[in-house]
């Protein structure tokens, strides 16, 4: 049988090391990358075509469930396990939507990571047992374009720059950020922001 493929994602490279320590000591397991941040994740997905993602949530430019729906849409076979700091039932169902395969918890790890890897490739699903239950965000699930535009908007962009970045229209932008306060159930930046932040909706820089 074939080896597992592994790509691991975590801003902190010692994590990456531990991880890459833990996972080639199992014969099933190959670790064929190591990425910083989601866009990195992008580029080595294309290049290496791993089995299964490991993808920390909090990282910089785009959180975990951004990053995981960009690399599903690259590649649709793929299985992305999602490693998490966070219990809020907000960033369990974040994930979920977006097509992750698994959601752990980073702080009792160790060998669980290697049975993850193996649940999740075979076709499971993973949900950390310390984990409560999902739980909706907003009326409905925002577009990964969308995403996208939330993450600039918390990063103090105005729409021009949002349209800029995105290679959009200023109007298209300021049709996407009235979906998403819609969608959200806010009514001013200022909220927008705190509440994209409080469920985990965007990463800071």
């Amino acid at each position: 049988m074939s080896k597992i493929r592994v790509l691991l994602v975590d801003d902190h490279a010692l994590v990456r090391r531990g991880f890459r320590r833990l996972l080639e000591d199992d014969p099933g397991i190959e670790v064929v990358g190591e990425a910083g941040d989601g866009l990195e994740a992008e580029e080595l997905v294309r290049r290496h075509a791993p089995h299964v993602v490991v993808l920390d949530f909090a990282m910089p430019l785009q959180n975990g469930a951004l990053t995981t729906r960009k690399l599903l849409a690259a590649q649709p076979g793929l299985r992305v396990l999602i490693l998490s700091m966070h219990v809020e039932p907000s960033y369990v169902t974040l994930c979920q939507e977006a097509g992750a395969a698994g959601y752990l918890l980073k702080n009792a790890l160790d060998l669980e990571l290697v049975d993850a890897i193996k649940q999740v490739a075979g076709g499971q699903t993973v949900h950390d047992p310390r984990l409560p239950s999902s739980a909706p965000i907003g009326k409905r699930t925002l577009t990964t374009r969308e995403l996208e535009v939330l993450q600039h908007i918390a990063a103090g962009r105005s729409n021009r720059e949002v349209a800029a970045l995105l290679g959009l229209s200023v109007n298209t932008i300021s049709v996407h950020r009235a979906n998403i306060m819609d969608a959200l159930g806010v009514h001013n930046t200022a909220d927008l922001v705190v509440y994209s932040i409080r469920h985990g909706l965007v990463t800071l820089p």
